[in-house]
């Protein structure tokens, strides 16, 4: 139980190191669900709303629960191995190449720099949601965008420090790199052209979580109407009316015509397409058409609702009921609801709605 089995570094690992480590991350890591679970509780039953500053500090002391655990492991590794003290773990090197050489402490560097990252990246969010709350046109879509930003700035920053601190010369890395960034460019465009698209969404703001977009491409048969639910470097993921969670490459964002009902006027003129049979009363077609707009509560009352005379069809006559509301995400209902009054009224007042017809012209026997 006591003899060597390998060796981690300048430490001789037996099987007592073994079972110790696993016990101890174990309890970290119960111990770590069962302080949340308990803070969860407690604030669910109290009812109460823990703020930006403290819930940081709850997360910060959470994560610390690791950090404790891994200077108590490595406390215990000195206990069968006394001649081996700290600087000579930290200082020990674990990869030696002709110009590289990577210690202990590197790695103990790189995952401390991580973790201040992640940390900088939520106060860095607390910070920017303070402001904004300040600000008067607050909405969730440019807390979205500024924090994003923040946290691809905070990343980048943090990853250059790492290889600063692995004393990788980042000049010759972009150099030495550059052949094989061509070929992976040529093999991954659609990808960089995503990135591209991504960054340019993010740094516009013209489209922002929660925004309900509109989808016209001459390669789809027909509109796309979606929410906008999160924007990533590459991709954006959006729902659609039917409850779908979509993943979009940024790029079609970026190409295709968007129409953005949040952004733009939330006023807008929609149209609803029906057909009589030929010799109708037009006039009591055109007064009927009307009233069932007007019928609903979101047809605005303020602007003039038309009724056009589209084209002679081929079974009956097309007319199109036009009318304005405001740009929502359940305009669809909207229009089904008054189509639903149409019919009603269509039948009340005896107006029929055509069925595709078709006259077949027999030869007469000679």
């Amino acid at each position: 139980m006591t003899e060597s089995l390998f060796s981690l570094g300048p430490f001789d690992i037996n099987i007592w190191n073994i079972l110790f480590l696993i016990i101890l991350y174990y309890f970290a890591y119960r111990g770590r669900r069962i302080a949340l679970g308990i803070l969860n509780k407690y604030v669910r039953k109290t009812e109460i709303r823990i703020q930006g500053k403290r819930l940081a500090w709850i997360k910060l002391l959470s994560q610390s629960i690791y950090l404790l655990a891994f200077y108590i492991a490595i406390l215990s590794l000195r206990i069968n191995n006394p001649n081996v003290d700290f600087d000579d773990m930290l200082n020990y090197p674990i990869i030696k190449l002709s110009k590289i050489k990577i210690a202990f402490y590197h790695i103990v560097v790189i995952i401390t720099v991580l973790f201040l990252a992640r940390l900088a990246v939520f106060v860095t969010r607390l910070y920017i949601a303070r402001k904004l709350k300040d600000n008067p046109k607050y909405n969730e879509g440019n807390l979205y965008i500024y924090t994003q930003l923040a946290k691809y700035v905070i990343y980048i920053f943090s990853i250059l420090f790492c290889f600063q601190a692995l004393n990788i010369p980042l000049s010759n890395l972009l150099f030495g790199s550059a052949a094989v960034l061509v070929g992976i460019g040529l093999g991954l465009q659609d990808a960089f052209k995503d990135l591209i698209a991504g960054f340019i969404l993010l740094l516009e703001g013209n489209l922002k979580v929660g925004d309900v977009i509109k989808i016209s491409s001459s390669e789809k048969e027909s509109d796309l109407v979606a929410k906008i639910k999160k924007i990533n470097i590459r991709t954006t993921q959006i729902q659609t009316w039917e409850g779908n969670v979509l993943v979009m490459p940024n790029s079609i964002l970026t190409r295709d015509q968007v129409e953005n009902w949040s952004h733009s006027s939330r006023l807008t003129r929609f149209k609803i397409v029906v057909s009589v049979v030929y010799g109708v009363d037009t006039d009591l077609v055109k007064k009927l058409l009307e009233t069932a707009a007007l019928s609903h509560p979101k047809v605005k009352r303020t602007q003039q609702i038309l009724v056009r005379l589209a084209d002679f069809g081929e079974n009956g006559l097309n007319l199109e009921l036009i009318f304005w509301a405001d740009q929502h995400w359940d305009i669809q209902t909207y229009k089904s609801e008054i189509r639903f009054e149409i019919d009603r009224l269509f039948r009340a007042n005896d107006i029929r709605i055509p069925y595709p017809q078709r006259t077949v012209h027999l030869p007469k026997d000679k």
